[in-house]
């Protein structure tokens, strides 16, 4: 028998196995985290290895391209020295050819003179196509610019019944309307007493006729009875062979008024939709056309329409009070002497007046050629002297009072602009030449006043009290003055 004490022998056996085992494992473990370590090691030097030798190869290669370039430098200079050495020892050429002018040797005055100029002519080109594209529109364009300026002068009266309570689209209607009525008067007021003293007139141009021969024979200019028989002759035929060409094709002639007579009637049409849309939506007409510019610029172009349209309308108020003065001052020369067609002879010198500085003259010239044809000479001079009358009180008391103070368009920028206009739109160019040089100088004075406002203030030497800061470069810190007609566009 055994001792309870001592461990059985295969016991032990199993004890020293599971250590060995556990040795081993041990042992295996630490081996593998070697191997582990090692080949990790080694992999780190591989890649240090590698981008050793790329950095080497990187330095060898710049090395290589900074040799090369050294050497190329030093080559050219050898070469440029050696011609420099074959330059200094040749004999000089007497007769050299021109070199080649470079932009080193164009006068810095010439390049900004040629830079300005290809500017210059392309604005030129551009606005060349754009009168020609005008001009092809021209049954379009004219009467929305007519619109336009009616939309102008009328946006006040929309804008009071409005403010009343009418809706705005029914007040446009009734304005249009009234508009409409109230030219329809007139020229219907004056095309009645034309007629009705056509017949009287007829009489009266024969015995002014008369008059002007025996005047032309007896009177300062002594001519004989020869001339003036030639003169009123060759005046007499040539009236005779402009109508006998007018009459020689008619149908050519009756097809011409009825394409005239198509295009008054479709201008009209359009002149009457323009302006009732222009006073009824003009305020949402205007925001699409503001979106249609780039982000950027659409505060700039919203506040320069606007005070373009405050321009617009204070000068079609003006214009209108002017021609109102015009019409009734050289109507109350026409009552006082007696001429025929006083009212006609209004209405004409009041419609004739929207073209400034030239409508009116050519008017008093009609005035004065009806006193001529009815009174005789003396009271066609008279009635040019009172002519002359009303249009230097309102050249040089009305119209400077009210174009300068509202418009501040300079007299000669009126006829240039006049001028202009009838080369380019004949009367419809007379017509907004002024009106659209007067929205133009208050669009650029607005900008130029806009831009100076934006320019920060340079930096004061002494300490200066706190202010506001600069406005944006965008546009205007303030919206714009309101327009008389804010509703309309």
């Amino acid at each position: 028998m055994t001792d309870q004490g001592d461990v059985p022998a295969n016991e032990k056996d199993t004890a020293k196995t599971g250590f060995a085992r556990m040795t081993g494992a041990f042992r295996r473990n630490r081996e593998e985290r070697g191997e582990e370590r090692r080949a990790r090691r080694h992999a780190q030097e591989e890649a240090d290895a590698r981008e050793s030798a790329e950095v080497a190869k990187e330095a060898a290669a710049e090395a290589r391209e900074s040799a090369e370039s050294f050497a190329l430098r030093l080559v050219n200079q050898f070469e440029r020295l050696r011609e420099e050495r074959q330059e200094q020892l040749a004999a000089p050429v007497p007769d050299r050819a021109p070199t080649a002018v470079t932009r080193a040797n164009v006068p810095y005055g010439v390049e900004v003179a040629a830079q300005w100029g290809w500017r210059f002519i392309v604005i030129v080109a551009a606005g060349f196509l754009i009168v020609r594209a005008l001009g092809y529109l021209s049954i379009v364009v004219v009467p929305v610019l007519v619109a336009l300026l009616i939309a102008a002068l009328v946006s006040p009266v929309v804008n009071g019944l409005a403010r009343i309570g009418m809706r705005r689209s029914v007040s446009a209607l009734f304005v249009v309307l009234g508009v409409l009525v109230a030219i329809i008067a007139m020229l219907s007021f004056a095309g009645t007493q034309v007629a009705n003293g056509f017949s009287n007139l007829a009489g009266q141009t024969v015995k002014a006729l008369d008059e002007i021969r025996d005047w032309l024979i007896h009177g300062p200019f002594n001519a004989s009875e020869n001339q003036v028989d030639t003169w009123f002759n060759t005046v007499q035929t040539t009236v005779e062979d402009w109508a006998a060409a007018y009459a020689s094709n008619p149908f050519s002639r009756v097809s011409e008024v009825g394409g005239v007579a198509l295009d008054v009637f479709a201008g009209l049409f359009i002149v009457l939709f323009s302006t009732y849309f222009f006073c009824a939506e003009g305020e949402r007409i205007w925001g699409w056309l503001v979106r249609l510019a780039p982000r950027a610029a659409r505060s700039r172009m919203d506040s320069s329409g606007r005070v373009a349209w405050v321009s617009l309308t204070q000068f079609t108020r003006a214009t209108v009070i002017v021609a109102a003065v015009d019409a009734v001052g050289i109507m109350i020369v026409a009552a006082a002497l007696q001429v025929p067609f006083v009212a006609a002879i209004g209405v004409l010198v009041f419609l004739s007046s929207f073209v400034p500085l030239v409508g009116a003259t050519v008017a008093g010239a009609v005035a004065v050629l009806v006193a001529l044809v009815s009174q005789g000479p003396l009271t066609a001079l008279l009635m040019l002297g009172g002519v002359i009358l009303v249009q230097q009180l309102e050249a040089h008391g009305l119209q400077p009072f009210l174009l300068g103070r509202w418009v501040r368009v300079h007299p000669l920028g009126v006829i240039l602009a006049v001028a202009t206009g009838i080369v380019l739109g004949g009367v419809a160019g007379a017509l907004v030449a002024v009106p659209l040089v007067a929205a133009l100088n208050a669009v650029a004075t607005h900008l130029t006043a806009s831009q100076a406002t934006a320019q920060p203030s340079p930096p004061a030497t002494s300490p200066a009290p706190p202010s506001a800061p600069p406005p944006s470069a965008d546009g205007p810190t303030s919206p714009p003055p309101s327009s008389p007609g804010t509703g309309s566009l």
